[in-house]
């Protein structure tokens, strides 16, 4: 009877496909065994070559596992060979698989950024960014990873200045270099750029969150914080919750 445990779990831990996968539903992590919600996990299936590949989108087709979203979590999962038992069949994960899962993460966040722009919802130019940081309906603010301390320093200051220095629930975001910023938005030398409020705009954020939360082991419910602050989320810092600015 002992023996046919791990057999249950990992049918708990094997989904029925993308049909079963509804908002709030929690899944079984092939790693940990806990039960989280989808929101903080990444969906795997196999793929042809029968390797397994990252459903970042969750509606690739087939059965699939769930681990948490997490750099950690996948790297610890290739190592232990978790995807095998949680599959029950031969997969060879690619020794790469947690960096390729990142690069999907950025990319689905870039993609959500260059929608957003095409709606009007980016404005660019450090003069307009931060003219817009004076009016109302701002959501984000975003450097360029490479972007000049002074630069962000001025913006910062501008953003405390047309808010009489009261915190302002405004993202703070600096995790894609200018040329990433400049292929998403589709113009040259984006070092700054303001974030207005609309659907889209909500659909990057929360990309940018489950990036941030992948590469650092932090789970901020929200990219945003009262900005600009000491003591949110640092991209950068350790997963062990060291504290930086928001990023």
């Amino acid at each position: 009877m002992l023996a046919e445990v791990p057999d249950i779990a990992q049918d708990i831990e094997l989904d029925r496909g993308t049909t079963s996968v509804a908002p709030g539903t929690e899944r079984t992590c092939a790693l940990s065994r806990d039960l989280k919600p989808v929101s903080q996990m990444i969906r795997f299936v196999i793929g042809p070559a029968g390797d397994a590949v990252p459903d970042i989108k969750r509606k690739l087709p087939g059965r699939g596992i769930w681990i948490d979203a997490t750099r950690t979590a996948i790297e610890e999962s290739v190592k232990r060979n978790v995807f095998a038992r949680g599959f029950k069949r031969d997969v060879k994960p690619n020794r790469e698989l947690a960096a390729q899962t990142e690069r999907l993460l950025e990319s689905a966040a870039l993609d959500a950024l260059a929608i957003a722009g095409k709606a009007g919802l980016v404005v660019g130019g450090f003069a307009k960014v931060e003219a817009a940081l004076g009016r109302q309906g701002v959501r984000a603010l975003i450097h360029a990873s490479d972007a000049a301390v002074d630069g962000k320093r001025k913006l910062d200051g501008a953003l405390h200045r047309n808010n009489d220095g009261k915190p302002r629930e405004i993202a703070m975001i600096d995790i894609f270099t200018g040329t990433q910023l400049d292929l998403a938005l589709n113009r040259p030398n984006v070092v700054h750029a303001a974030l207005l409020a609309g659907p889209g705009s909500e659909t990057f954020l929360a990309r940018a969150a489950r990036l941030v939360r992948y590469r650092t082991g932090n789970s901020p419910d929200v990219v945003s914080a009262d900005a600009p602050t000491e003591g949110a989320l640092d991209v950068n810092a350790p997963a062990d919750g060291a504290q930086g600015t928001c990023s």
